[in-house]
C-alpha cells in the first residue's frame, strides 16, 4: 500500500495512524481470495471519497486488520462505522454466497479492536521524548520528576 505522511490542513498538521481489527460475525470463515480482493478494492475507493488512507490491509479467514491514517476530524468510532458499512454493502452485493455463511444480515461482529500507532516509535520512546522537552533549556524547575507525575 502506501506510507504515512504529514497531512496539512489550514490550521493543523497531523499524522494519525490507527490499527483496527474487525472480526467477522460469529468468527465465521468468510474470507477467500475473491472476498479479500473486494475488501481491498472498497478500501481503495474509500480513500478517494474520505480522508482515510489504507497503509496496510491484512486478512485472515475470520478477521481483517487495517493500518489506516486519517485526520483529526474523524474519530476512530466514525472510521469503524464508515468502513464496516461500506465494505459489507459491497461484499454482500458482489458475493451473495457470503450471506448464507453469516446469516442474519451482519457481516462484521459488532466489536472491534483499535490501537493508535506512532510513526516515530514506541510508547516508551515518545514518553521519554515528551518528558525530556526543555531539559536543555532553563526550564529545569518545570521538569522535576515529582511535578511530571500530575496525572
Amino acid at each position: 500500500m502506501t506510507n504515512s505522511k504529514y497531512i496539512h490542513k489550514s490550521h493543523n498538521v497531523s499524522v494519525l495512524l490507527y490499527h483496527f481489527v474487525f472480526p467477522a460475525k460469529y468468527r465465521r470463515l468468510v474470507f477467500d481470495k475473491k472476498v479479500d480482493h473486494t475488501l481491498i478494492e472498497v478500501c481503495l475507493e474509500i480513500e478517494k471519497r474520505y480522508e482515510i488512507h489504507s497503509l496496510e490491509i491484512g486478512i485472515d479467514k475470520d478477521h481483517a486488520h487495517f493500518l489506516l491514517q486519517s485526520v483529526p476530524l474523524k474519530s476512530p468510532k466514525s472510521i469503524v462505522k464508515m468502513l464496516k458499512s461500506s465494505t459489507v454493502r459491497e461484499i454482500f452485493q458482489r458475493h451473495p454466497e457470503v450471506k448464507k455463511i453469516v446469516w442474519g444480515g451482519a457481516f462484521w461482529s459488532s466489536g472491534y479492536f483499535v490501537n493508535t500507532v506512532s510513526k516515530f516509535g514506541m510508547e516508551s520512546a515518545i514518553s521519554k521524548y515528551v518528558r525530556d522537552q526543555g531539559m536543555d533549556k532553563e526550564y529545569d524547575v518545570l521538569h522535576k520528576k515529582d511535578q511530571m507525575r500530575l496525572f
